[in-house]
């Protein structure tokens, strides 16, 4: 027994190169460390030596119980019982919550008769659903506990996530009011609705048509914002996520057609659709740029999600829709792309990843999965959610693109542990019954959003590392568990090349670790890629504290991008200068150039490849930061800090855009910058420019320039506005004098059509203008004004108005101070616009003009008085889409962030360096009272874009996150016998 408490000193003994680790084979490896930690450790049980034993199974159903319907002011159209399913009856109270909505407690019916179903069925299986609302959780949670043998109830898990709506979303796409309606009549075209109803039935989703919204419009380099109404008009589709981008590419082709294009397709396997598209779409945008048509691809994960709803048609995984101006342009697209194909030549690499952690993946991080195989061009083929299959394909059209996606997949998979609660000598007085598992397992998935199993005294659990945590410390809280003896193990995912990097020289950090906080550290090799960190600990205090430590010595890390040309500068005279920094901060530093990253082949993005890592244990990364910009000290400004610029483009004004892509490459080289269009299918406005952070202000600029945009004002029709109109002073003075002081074009029309509220005829000024120049247009107009007040003239504006930002004083702070020598600040009943008394309400009678007109009886009656009796949920969200003041500085739009610290393809500990506190804990804290109360909880905040179900506020760990999923306190002690 003496060696055995001296075992943690024995590594002191071996040789430098010794690390403590398993081997993967069938026998364990002969090693002492080996044989004291089977000799201390009992073996878990085998599940798998009876394999008819029941097991009790929980797992969450992610229902997105959260997401809220369309504010019904906004409707023009619905499709059948689109209204009824996403809005509340008028007699519901005013704060019921959004998880009520028809639509969520329908799926919640169905779930519940399917686990009905399942139960009385001949197989020996139960299932049961437990719906609860935690306070720490924002919406519903509900969880699923089957209990059975361990075939069945896997088999079960399959139907129940493979038959039910999971994650709904809502997914818009801008479209011109004009092809949908006829705006002058107050009308929508029944070819339209009829569409809208077909596509509806056809992809199984509810559709809306809501009208004009205000966005903001901003000014190239000088960052302003103008706050405009949109003329575009939105197609909000409701449902889950594959259906609502069937639907969504469906809306996208007839409003081509409504363009005049022709449609057609083609197709091939889906696994090639990927590789076709090149890194970042490229390829791919070559061919729209020459032939002028737009492709659309399916999504790449079409086989991994089973779900159809009900009556519906599924997409056709290998299809591509391809519209254009002509068919020869459509043929010509086809022919490059069988071209590009024929010349492919593919790699092919099956990695193993535990079953669990698919299903995780694809429940919760496709997003992050989908960049990852856009910026290295490559195609990753999962199996089926809730399959049991644990091989992945990876495939590309080069070994090292392969190899990267492989690893940054890999450490998307780190993110999420496997834990183990053995219950060794447990007293049968205090074993829970049937029921009891039932509740208990209810409440730890609840509170943890982990999947948990509980088969023969073990509890075996999984999912992301905070959710594992947070279902421990609930596990914690079960009296006949802490009453009886037992061991935990928690297994951590790390890549290889960390491996040394946490073990520390000798084993130094681990044999420390395992010396503080009495726990069993083993590596365990698994794979090519990925080796296991297994800590184990007799109480649940040791391990916790034991995981802690574990997690403050993984790697955090920061990548960025610096020329190859400034690394001899930085490095200096045989590595004296970035020693000292790495020395100064206690940070790794590694410069690699193109030929140590390979694979590129002389690609323009090798340029902006991250190409320095700085990297440390976590609980040092808050020096990440200050390396990093003591690096970037030492490079020239035009070739500093890369980050990223996002500007908004009519999608359908891309097309014009990628027709001049020559100008466009040239604009880059100009700047050494990168302009990124959004996926076709994406239908987003959003450009993404990409370059050094003093360059991309001016590569916006002249990019905006490109961009043609116009504002209409109209007036009431007046003989001094029209004599001052058709003067020589104001065509040949007032109009060039614009054009050059403020880049702005005029022109008078008369639109019959556009008549005042008393029928006056209107005279309409149009401004016309770059991207670039849109703040030149509040001073044009207010240059035009002075030039009406000047000769005499008293417009009465229409609409069109712009309004001024408020100034940057103090005026508004003011009225707090109650002194006779301070002006008091008069009420805001109205803007300082100019030209308008009132923007705000001139915004609201033009927009409830045209919808006034479109639900006019007649015209929409079959909806527009039904809305009239529905009500919106206490949760949407607010109606108002853009606040604050118009005057945005430029800092506050353009991020100073490197474009991939933070980006979602890192490594789970590749994050950028945060200030994170030594001495703060990963682990859910909980506060005990001697009354019992329950635990406080911080408010939880939104997660990522993914659809995810329980957001929940994440503990600082004293590292970067290793997962998107927001940690959960456990809320207070849970009724039952066993607490």
């Amino acid at each position: 027994m003496n060696k055995l408490a001296n075992m943690r000193h024995w590594p002191e003994r071996m040789s430098p190169n010794f690390v403590i680790s398993r081997a993967n084979m069938g026998m364990p490896a002969i090693t002492p460390h080996q044989k004291v930690a089977a000799a201390q450790v009992g073996a878990p049980p085998n599940p798998n030596s009876q394999p008819d034993a029941p097991i009790h199974y929980s797992f969450n159903v992610p229902f997105a119980s959260e997401l809220a319907g369309p504010n019904t002011e906004d409707v023009l159209h619905a499709t059948a019982d689109a209204v009824c399913r996403w809005t509340h009856p008028e007699d519901a109270p005013d704060d019921i919550p959004v998880y009520e909505l028809p639509v969520h407690a329908q799926n919640l019916a169905q779930l519940r008769r399917m686990c009905k179903d399942i139960t009385q069925s001949q197989y020996p299986i139960e299932a049961h659903v437990i719906s609860t609302t935690p306070k720490h959780v924002k919406g519903q949670v509900t969880t699923v506990c089957l209990s059975g043998a361990a075939e069945l109830v896997y088999k079960a898990r399959e139907q129940i996530l493979n038959d039910t709506p999971l994650s709904l979303r809502c997914t818009t796409v801008d479209v011109d009011g004009h092809l949908l309606a006829n705006l002058n009549e107050g009308v929508m075209k029944k070819p339209v609705t009829d569409f809208l109803d077909d596509i509806s039935t056809y992809c199984g989703v509810d559709i809306f048509l809501l009208g004009p919204k205000l966005t903001p419009m901003m000014d190239g380099l000088n960052g302003d914002v103008e706050l405009r109404r949109d003329q575009r008009w939105r197609v909000a589709i409701y449902g889950d996520i594959m259906s609502t981008e069937h639907a969504k590419t469906r809306v996208l082709i007839h409003i081509d057609q409504l363009l005049g294009r022709i449609v057609d397709g083609m197709k091939f396997e889906l696994s090639l659709h990927q590789l076709l598209c090149g890194r970042n779409r490229k390829n791919i945008k070559l061919i729209e740029s020459a032939t002028n048509t737009a492709i659309y691809f399916p999504p790449p994960f079409l086989q991994a999600y089973r779900y159809c709803p009900p009556n519906a048609q599924p997409r056709n995984p290998q299809e591509i829709l391809v519209t254009g101006e002509n068919p020869q342009a459509i043929e010509m697209a086809k022919f490059r792309m069988h071209e590009m194909l024929t010349r492919l030549r593919l790699f092919v690499k099956d990695v193993q990843i535990p079953s669990a952690k698919i299903d995780s993946i694809l429940l919760s991080r496709m997003d992050k999965v989908r960049k990852i195989m856009e910026t290295n061009g490559t195609f990753i083929a999962f199996p089926p959610l809730a399959s049991r299959q644990t091989s992945v394909r990876v495939q590309g059209l080069d070994n090292v693109q392969i190899d990267r996606t492989v690893r940054e997949l890999m450490a998307l998979v780190g993110q999420f542990y496997a834990a183990s609660w053995w219950i060794t000598h447990p007293e049968s007085r205090q074993s829970p019954g049937h029921n009891d598992i039932k509740t208990m397992l209810g409440d730890i998935c609840a509170n943890s959003d982990a999947d948990v199993t509980f088969d023969k005294m073990t509890f075996s659990i999984t999912g992301s590392d905070e959710a594992v945590k947070a279902a421990l410390m609930v596990i914690s809280d079960i009296k006949f568990v802490t009453h009886s003896q037992y061991q935990i193990r928690v297994k951590i995912e790390l890549a290889n090349e960390h491996k040394e990097f946490v073990s520390g020289k000798k084993n130094g950090k681990i044999n420390k670790i395992m010396g503080q906080s009495n726990v069993q550290i083993m590596f365990d090799n698994f794979g090519e890629f990925n080796f296991h960190i297994d800590v184990m600990g007799q109480t649940y205090d040791s391990m916790k504290q034991g995981l802690s430590l574990v997690e403050q010595e993984m790697p955090a890390a920061i990548s960025f991008h610096v020329p190859d040309q400034y690394h001899k500068r930085i490095i200096g005279i045989g590595g004296q200068h970035i020693q000292r920094i790495m020395k100064k901060h206690s940070v790794f530093v590694k410069f690699s150039n193109a030929m140590d990253r390979g694979g590129m082949r002389g690609e323009d993005d090798d340029s902006r490849v991250d190409n320095v890592i700085c990297r440390t244990p976590a609980r040092n990364a808050q020096n990440l930061e200050l390396v990093k910009s003591e690096i970037l000290e030492m490079v020239d400004r035009a070739d500093s800090e890369f980050t990223s610029q996002i500007v908004n483009v009519d999608r359908l004004y891309h097309r014009q855009l990628l027709a001049r892509l020559s100008d466009i490459e040239d604009l880059e080289k100009k700047w050494n910058c990168k302009i990124v269009f959004p996926s076709t299918e994406q239908a987003s406005d959003e450009v993404t420019v990409t370059g050094p952070q003093w360059q991309v202000p001016m590569c916006v600029d002249e990019f905006l320039g490109m961009v043609p945009d116009k504002h209409e004002v109209v007036m009431e029709r007046s003989p001094a506005l029209i004599k001052f109109l058709e003067s020589p002073d104001f065509v040949h003075q007032i109009v060039p004098k614009l054009k050059t002081q403020y880049e702005v074009e005029v022109t008078v029309h008369e639109n019959t059509e556009d008549r005042t509220e008393t029928g006056d005829p209107t005279v309409t000024l149009l401004w016309t203008f770059t991207r670039n120049n849109a703040g030149g247009l509040r001073d044009a107009m207010e240059f035009l004004q002075g030039q009406f007040a000047t000769s005499g003239v008293e417009p009465v504006l229409i609409k069109g108005s712009i309004p001024r930002p408020k100034s940057d004083t103090f005026e508004e702070s003011l009225q707090y101070f109650d002194s006779k020598l301070l002006q008091h600040l008069p009420t805001p009943v109205a803007t300082d616009s100019p030209t308008k008394p009132s923007f705000g309400d001139e915004v609201a009678r033009e927009r409830s003009t045209i919808f006034d007109r479109l639900r006019k009886p007649g015209s929409m009656s079959s909806i527009s008085s039904f809305l009239d009796r529905r009500k919106n949920s206490s949760h949407s969200v607010s109606t108002s889409l853009f606040k604050g003041s118009s005057n945005v500085s430029k800092s506050s739009l353009i991020s100073i962030e490197s474009t991939r610290s933070f980006n979602a393809d890192r490594n789970p500990w590749n994050d950028s360096g945060v200030n994170l506190p030594d001495e703060e804990s990963p682990w859910p804290t909980r506060s005990f009272t001697s009354n019992g109360a329950d635990h406080k909880l911080a408010v939880p905040h939104p997660g990522d874009a993914t659809p995810r179900h329980n957001a929940r506020q994440s503990a600082d760990s004293g590292r970067p996150s290793t997962s998107h999923s927001m940690n959960s306190g456990y809320p207070g002690p849970l009724p039952g016998p066993f607490r």
